[in-house]
């Protein structure tokens, strides 16, 4: 398997989560991509997505195998185990931090001096006592590259994110309307974002990923967006089986791809667009609107009953 493993056996807040546990043993799987993924941010026809998220869902990958390991160690030594991988809330950076795995970055990710920033993380809480390893020291120096390339300035300082204008926030947990002044910073990235990790100088280290299912389907790899635009939910559910992406919903993935098809500058996705304005989804509506102002190709005002894409014709009308 393509794993590292430390164990961290802690008595600190981690524990709180089930307090019989006496250790955490923490574990990362690789999932470095073969490519440049900056590569894609220059094909604005297409969609890009994070290199996490263009395999198979790693909650599902990595929680069958986590299982098959803690049930070894609960046989193996008499004790209870706990399997979690982001699926509660556990501290899984300072948690690997500590374990030894690596350190968090000045882009507040975990950095790996063997695999850089391409690490999923899941660990397992046990009653078993299991000695403490020392925890990484920080390796970044002086360098800056991570906070220099956000496309949004998510970084207020080093080691501090500000989520809210952070690009993968905005793509996949924010539920509404992406506010107006991340639009055209967000550029043809429709899941998320690797502009912080891709710069890492310890990539260079790192080695692709051996696990198949992490391995990008090509469908995603370069998504076309006219195609993207297309997806009815049936559709949108079908082509995401499997995939992390298929979480967020319909809805929130088209006004994803609507925000880089007005950015694409490409008059032929107009008409992508324009079929949207009549969408059931006021936030598909309202971002159709604004994609279509984007490439010149607005069509004349329609009224509409939701407020958020009312709002989107009259900052059109008079964006002053």
């Amino acid at each position: 398997m393509d794993w590292m493993e430390r164990n961290a056996a802690r008595r600190g807040d981690p524990l709180v989560l089930w307090p019989r546990a006496k250790s955490i043993i923490v574990l990362g799987m690789n999932y470095a991509p073969d490519h440049d993924p900056l590569a894609s941010l220059e094909r604005r026809d297409r969609g890009a997505i994070s290199v996490y998220a263009q395999g198979d869902d790693y909650h599902d990958v990595i929680k069958r195998k986590l299982r098959r390991l803690a049930a070894s160690i609960a046989r193996d030594h008499r004790a209870e185990v706990k399997v979690f991988v982001d699926t509660a809330p556990v501290m899984e950076k300072p948690i690997a931090h500590a374990a030894g795995l690596g350190w968090q970055g000045k882009h507040t990710n975990l950095v790996s001096r063997e695999f850089g920033s391409w690490l999923f993380l899941a660990s397992i809480f046990t009653t078993l006592e299991i000695e403490t390893d020392a925890p990484e020291i920080d390796h970044c120096g002086q360098c800056r590259r991570c906070l220099d390339i956000c496309p949004t300035n998510a970084f207020p300082a080093p080691y501090e994110l500000d989520a809210r204008r952070c690009i993968s926030y905005l793509t996949i947990e924010h539920k509404g309307h992406i506010p107006r002044e991340f639009r055209k910073a967000i550029g043809n990235r429709i899941y998320g974002c690797d502009d912080c990790l891709a710069v890492c100088p310890w990539n260079k280290f790192a080695k692709a990923a051996h696990e198949s299912q992490f391995h990008p389907r090509q469908e995603l790899k370069h998504a076309r967006l006219a195609e993207l635009a297309r997806l009815d939910d049936e559709k949108f559910r079908a082509q995401f089986r499997k995939s992390p992406i298929k979480r967020i919903g319909r809805d929130r993935f088209v006004r994803n791809v609507l925000i880089a098809i007005g950015n694409s500058s490409d008059p032929s996705l107009a008409p992508e667009a324009n079929r949207l304005l009549d969408d059931p989804s006021p936030l598909v509506r309202a971002m159709a609107v604004w994609a279509l102002a984007q490439l010149g190709a607005l069509p004349q005002r329609r009224p509409d009953d939701d407020p958020a894409v009312e709002s989107e014709w009259l900052y059109i009308a008079s964006p002053a």
